[in-house]
């Protein structure tokens, strides 16, 4: 069985098991983070879906555990399913893993390849390709957050270098009828405008931000093409969007927004991050 070994571990986030846990709590307690710790005792049932940032924990994990704090509050999921950009171009244009385990400093994590298989069945356009995560960050550096939430979990990793809106809607439709009556996890991972200053990109940010909110992925991509808006995982954005439509999900929330000058400083050339959960 193949392993997937950690890419980013030491860059992104603490390759020492004792100063990522801490880095994750000191995420959750940031000025910028929601100011508690997990769970919340809720004991909620279902799909859950949200889109969490992926930049280095320093960056955007005070935002990402906005997610996570609501994600806790969760009874525990049969599945966790994440979404998320192929940076790097390399291997097929919408893949998953067929069987094996995705290794981070916490542990281990067990592909569900009953559930790859099935996504592969039902969309006709995901591949089986191992070599599209292998240097891909955006889905691993959910993985930690998620393993302090619930230990081990079946994983479905979804990573697209096809972002366009018919892939992403294909994608969605398919993961909804897969995961309809389950309780499931659905991620999807992407920071938003990259390098501009912190103006500029909140103003493009919070145009995308009303087109998620309404679960409207025909403006999602107008605004996308119209303002330029450089969000990285865009397509993974839109997938959660349909998806979430199709599971009869009626809008979605932000729990916080902010961008790389709130933590560096640098409010020339920033990156933004969301927090959104849909309902």
């Amino acid at each position: 069985m193949s392993v997937r070994r950690p890419a980013v571990a030491g860059s992104f986030y603490p390759d020492d098991p004792q100063e990522l846990r801490q880095a994750i709590r000191d995420s959750y307690l940031h000025p910028l983070g929601p100011g508690k710790l997990p769970p919340l005792k809720e004991g909620r049932a279902g799909v859950a879906a949200c889109v969490c940032p992926h930049a280095g924990y320093q960056y955007s994990g005070p935002v990402a555990a906005y997610s996570y704090l609501w994600l806790s509050g969760l009874r525990r999921p049969e599945l966790v399913v994440v979404v998320g950009p192929n940076h790097y171009g390399i291997g097929s244009g919408v893949a998953t893993y067929r069987e094996g385990s995705w290794e981070t400093p916490l542990g281990r994590l067990p592909v569900d390849s009953e559930a790859s298989a099935r996504i592969v069945e039902l969309t006709g356009l995901v591949d089986f390709d191992p070599e599209a995560h292998r240097r891909e960050h955006s889905l691993e550096v959910q993985l930690p957050f998620l393993q302090e939430l619930y230990g081990s979990f079946k994983l479905l990793p979804i990573s697209l270098a096809f972002q366009d809106i018919e892939t992403a809607k294909e994608l969605g439709r398919g993961l909804a009828k897969m995961l309809a009556g389950k309780d499931v996890i659905l991620v999807a991972s992407s920071d938003l405008t990259h390098y501009e200053p912190s103006e500029v990109a909140r103003e493009k940010d919070a145009a995308l931000l009303e087109t998620v909110f309404r679960l409207d992925i025909d403006s999602f991509y107008k605004v996308l093409e119209e303002r330029r808006v450089t969000a990285c995982g865009y397509g993974a954005i839109a997938t959660v969007m349909e998806a979430s439509r199709e599971l009869g999900f009626s809008s979605g929330e932000l729990h916080k927004y902010a961008n790389s000058g709130d933590t560096t400083g640098d409010f020339a050339a920033v990156v933004g991050y969301p927090s959104v959960v849909f309902g």
